[in-house]
């Protein structure tokens, strides 16, 4: 379980970081508003908190581990949100980053 916990965190940081990043990003760029760059600075705030719960990991490895988490999940984000289509490269590159956040985060250690 404590994989599945950690997933879920992982999952839930990259929806408020891409996703706070992305409402910034609307409210500057496409002059959606302040309301639009409020809720992105709350989200990306939010985002702050939500490593200190993976269990068992310093803040290096989790924060090392996450950049795969965010590659794979930027690139999914722009597919859906603003309709980007990754081509196989993009997608090569995000299954090495979240190989890479594997490998970081849940490698047996003897420590």
């Amino acid at each position: 379980m404590p994989i599945v916990r950690s997933a879920a965190l992982f999952l839930l940081a990259a929806l408020l970081e891409i996703g706070g990043a992305w409402l910034v990003w609307q409210g500057v760029r496409e002059h959606r508003g302040w309301l639009w760059m409020a809720g992105g600075v709350l989200a990306l705030g939010a985002y702050g908190f939500v490593a200190t719960f993976q269990p068992d990991a310093p803040f290096g490895r989790v924060l090392a581990a996450y950049g795969g988490v965010f590659v794979a999940g930027s690139l999914l984000w722009g597919a859906l949100a603003d309709g980007y289509r990754p081509d196989h490269w993009d997608i090569a590159g995000a299954v090495v980053c979240l190989a890479g956040m594997a490998l970081i985060m849940y490698a047996p250690r003897g420590d």
